[in-house]
Formats: structure tokens, sequence, C-alpha cells
């Protein structure tokens, strides 16, 4: 195990010239760092946004550029970034969450257009709500509004209706671990069946009749 601050360009730089060193080569990077907030967009100051994104964003871009020299020298590898089924709707009070892994999305897409012909592949994770400890690593917005009170308190209860019922941080690593071995990867792994249903009900349904069940299934208004 070696310890790595992904906010941390030093450390970043330390952790990978370390594993390459004791390794001789890096075939396969994942990045699973994560943080995250909870609460309406007008709830969180700027510094708070800046921090999340300097994890979850900035912190995938720093390890990929301290190990994509490695990988593009020796003529291959794979990226595997975890990203989230966020990456691909809106979610009323995680906004600023789900702003990271929309960013993820992009950034994933278009590097990997780019180090393909370096036999490098780059790809994203796509798992819906999954119960792990991620609640300890998210933490509330800091300017919170009473305005949003009764929505919050509305849209908490259906999170954790959905996380009782929700895929296990075991499926998800079955999910890295088919996507790190695929002879043909390809860019996005949607992990788990609500992360499906998700993906394709966001790419067939009309927009507004997935806008009305978003809401409903959140409790929101009409």
């Amino acid at each position: 195990m070696i310890a790595c601050d992904v906010t941390s360009e030093e450390s970043v730089a330390a952790a990978v010239a370390l594993a390459h060193e004791e390794l001789g080569r890096i075939d396969l990077l994942v990045n699973n760092a994560g943080i995250g907030i909870t609460g309406a967009a007008e709830e969180s100051s700027i510094a708070q946004v800046r921090s999340l994104f300097d994890t979850n964003y900035f912190g995938v871009v720093r390890m990929i550029g301290a190990v994509l020299p490695i990988m593009r020298e020796q003529g291959s590898g794979r990226i595997i970034n975890l990203g989230s089924a966020l990456g691909l709707i809106p979610a009323p009070y995680s906004g600023h969450y789900s702003a990271t892994k929309h960013a993820l999305e992009g950034y994933s897409e278009s590097l990997d257009h780019e180090v393909r012909e370096f036999g490098v592949r780059v790809i994203v994770i796509e798992p819906a709500a999954t119960r792990t400890a991620f609640d300890a690593s998210t933490v509330p917005s800091d300017r919170p509004l009473a305005v949003y009170d009764a929505s919050r308190a509305r849209y908490r209860v259906a999170y954790e209706r959905a996380l009782a019922v929700a895929d296990t941080a075991e499926s998800v690593a079955e999910t890295v671990v088919l996507a790190a071995g695929d002879r043909t990867p390809r860019l996005r792994y949607p992990s788990g069946k609500a992360a499906r249903q998700v993906a394709f009900a966001r790419r067939f349904l009309p927009r507004s009749l997935f806008d009305k069940s978003l809401r409903s299934q959140f409790g929101l208004a009409k």
C-alpha cells in the first residue's frame, strides 16, 4: 500500500514514482478517490465546490498526468475512472457532485480518443446508488437555507429508499475487473441493474417524461 493525496501534485508524483520503481511498469490505473456534497446548488460556497472538484475531477487529472507518460512509453495501459450514473442524469441536491461526474465523462471520452494510438484505453464505470461507506466522505452544504428544508428532506427519504436496495461495492468491483480485462473495452460500463435502467431511460425516454419520472421519484413539486 502506498499513501497518496490526490489533491497534491507532489504526493501523486511520489506515489506513482514509487509504484513504478517497485513494479517496473504500470498496466492499470483505477481512479476511485471521491467525496460528496449533499444540498441545493446555491447552498454551497465556491470554496466548498472548489474542494469537491479538486478531489473528484482534478485528482483524476493529476493521477492520469503522472501515469500516462509511463503507459505511453511501454505502449500499453488501461485507465478506469469511477464515474456515476449522475454523470448521465441530473440529480436534485447533488448538483455539484453530479457536475464533477459530468466533467469526468467528457474528459474521459476526449482522452480516450487521444491515447488509443499509444495502446492506452480510457474507461468510465457508472454505478448507481451503491451500499458503501461513501456517506462518511459526504458533507452537507456549508450555507444551508431553510427554504429548501422540506424538499431536501423528501429527497433524503427517496435516497435512503434507493440505498436500501442498492448494489454492493463488490458488484462495482466486478465491473471494474471486467472492464480491466475486456479484450475490446467499451468507453462506458454501467454497473448494476439500476445504472443500466438509468442509462436506457436517459437515452430513449422523451425528455419531458424523464423529467416527470425523476421529480416523482424524489418527491419534488410538479
